[in-house]
């Protein structure tokens, strides 16, 4: 699929996946993509867990108001960054740039191999979920649970949404914006 083919079909799919896993090298290429992606000051700060085994998918899948996507996935990637996050640049730090460039970078990997997803972060982030997966994976304090991409074949067609024509959202030179 061509770059511009890629980011008209990428979709936020929240839906139930049809049956059947993620192959392993599948998932190896859409984390490198996220590998890929640009971070302040070269940091690579951002870190990623792939889950693909059925019983950790479960008690995922089990907690409440879990999405049909979470529900019905093989294979879920995590982002993970600093809890603290260390400044790279004048003071300030990027870490939360970082990991949304390798999220979106993934997102269209994920869309040119044929697969769906969705970003999942406010869910994650409610009720304590992002700290309860995190004690199940032993991922240590210093690092959060940033974003979740369920990855898999979608199950049914998703309606996309109709995006703002250019000139409501872009505009050359000065501010002329509604």
């Amino acid at each position: 699929m061509e770059l511009f083919e890629v980011i008209q079909k990428r979709h936020s799919y929240r839906n139930a996946f049809a049956p059947g896993p993620v192959a392993r090298e599948e998932l190896i290429k859409i984390v490198n993509a996220g590998l890929l992606a640009p971070s302040a000051c070269n940091k690579q700060s951002t870190r990623f867990l792939i889950l693909d085994d059925p019983a950790m998918l479960a008690r995922i899948a089990a907690m409440p108001d879990a999405a049909p996507c979470l529900k019905s996935t093989t294979a879920l990637i995590l982002c993970l960054t600093n809890t603290t996050p260390q400044p790279v640049f004048q003071g300030l730090h990027f870490e939360l740039q970082d990991c949304a460039a390798a999220v979106e970078n993934m997102l269209l990997a994920i869309t040119a191999l044929g697969y769906a997803s969705v970003w999942i972060d406010g869910w994650l982030k409610n009720k304590g979920r992002a700290e309860q997966i995190a004690e199940w994976l032993n991922i240590p304090a210093h690092k959060t649970i940033q974003v979740i991409l369920p990855v898999g074949i979608a199950g049914e067609p998703a309606a996309r949404p109709v995006k703002k024509p250019f000139n409501e959202r872009a505009c050359f030179n000065t501010y002329a914006l509604p």
